[in-house]
């Protein structure tokens, strides 16, 4: 999900952005997601699971992500939701689950969701997997294989939030780089554009603003 990450952000940006009707109909699923009690508190909140489902239809694909993630937000959606609505939902719902983990689950139980979402193909999947959450929560061996998968499947590494600070200094990660474009090579296969600036990341020197 390109452009504002806050909630605050991602708001205005729809604010700004949707026609009136896609808004005022934001609006009311919004404030139905709202008026939602927590996760225990009451009946199994399906109202807002629906308005959820069909964001992209209402707001149109560009926007959905963002519509979704602020629905989530609004509902105050708990692990066992988030879980849910992950496994059960279309690639475009996994993808806003995954938008929304860092502003709704503060500790690494959204990490399951993340490893299910790298072991797809689905390159959209695994560029909402590399954001934030991942790049808080993830550990070292599982993000430094999150990073091959990217170069791997072409996801643009620009998707890997926090690359700079976790690649630096890293001698694992650039012995698997160098092990990777080995191998693409011996197979007459060309190397991902991505890896050299990922490799000199890996340097214990201080990245220069080029490199970032």
């Amino acid at each position: 999900m390109n452009g504002p990450s806050t909630i605050a952000a991602l708001r205005a940006h729809l604010d700004a952005a949707l026609p009136g009707a896609a808004r005022a109909w934001l609006d009311q699923a919004l404030d139905e997601a709202a008026a939602t009690p927590p996760a225990g508190a009451g009946p199994q909140p399906t109202l807002w699971e629906a308005r959820f489902a069909e964001a992209g239809r209402r707001t149109g694909q560009d926007h959905a992500d963002a519509a979704r993630v602020l629905l989530l937000h609004a509902a105050r959606a708990d692990t066992g939701t988030l879980d849910r609505l992950y496994t059960q939902g279309t690639a475009a719902e996994r993808r806003a689950v995954l938008h929304a983990l860092p502003h709704l689950v503060p500790g690494p139980d959204g990490l399951p969701l993340i490893e299910d979402a790298l072991r797809t193909n689905d390159t959209r999947l695994v560029a909402a997997a590399v954001g934030p959450y991942a790049a808080e929560h993830l550990p070292p061996h599982l993000w430094r294989h999150a990073v091959l998968k990217c170069l791997f499947t072409g996801v643009p590494t620009d998707a890997v939030a926090a690359l700079r600070e976790r690649a630096h200094g890293d001698a694992e990660l650039a012995r698997m780089l160098g092990d990777f474009a080995e191998e693409r090579t011996a197979a007459g296969r060309p190397v991902p554009p991505d890896l050299p600036r990922v490799l000199a990341l890996t340097s214990l020197a201080a990245p220069t603003a080029k490199e970032s």
